[in-house]
């Protein structure tokens, strides 16, 4: 079983983490830690939380769930900020991770949403059972409920 848990930055092995990103051309994680350095965005509202994986006590991989920010309503959360070490693709760790995150959405959230221009990480998204949207904001969302049945 790979184990998530619940994450505080800064937190061990997150330069690297940060340094792989960046190397691969992702500026979100220098954002993440950014936007947490400042408390624009600690992950610590109702329904939010920051979540990642240790391998020998190192960050290896983290994401979040924020309610999400570009829709403007409360009952639609946002999975954000994901992001998996190189070496440690492919061992289910994105998997459980985006999981994870899924149902703590459950608790707060009638669905979720995300952005991705990363086609191994739609194909994720899409096998946890995301549909594709045209949207702005959001490549892909799941209702937790039908959506005429929001809240």
């Amino acid at each position: 079983m790979i184990a998530i848990c619940r994450m505080e930055l800064p937190a061990p092995g997150l330069e690297l983490l940060q340094s792989d990103a960046k190397a691969e051309g992702y500026g979100f994680i220098v954002r993440l830690v950014r936007e947490w350095e400042s408390g624009v965005n600690r992950f610590q509202e109702p329904g939010e939380i920051l979540f990642g994986h240790l391998e020998e006590g190192r960050l290896v991989a983290i994401g979040g769930l924020n309610c999400d920010p570009f829709a403007a309503r409360p009952e639609i959360g946002r999975i954000r900020r994901v992001y998996v070490r190189p070496a440690w693709r492919k061992k289910g760790i994105g998997r459980a991770l985006v999981s994870a995150l899924i149902e703590e959405a459950r608790k707060s959230f009638d669905s979720v949403r995300l952005r991705t221009k990363n086609p191994e990480a739609a194909r994720l998204s899409e096998s946890l059972g995301f549909a594709v949207i045209a949207c702005p904001d959001a490549t892909h969302i799941l209702y937790f409920s039908p959506p005429d049945q929001a809240r």
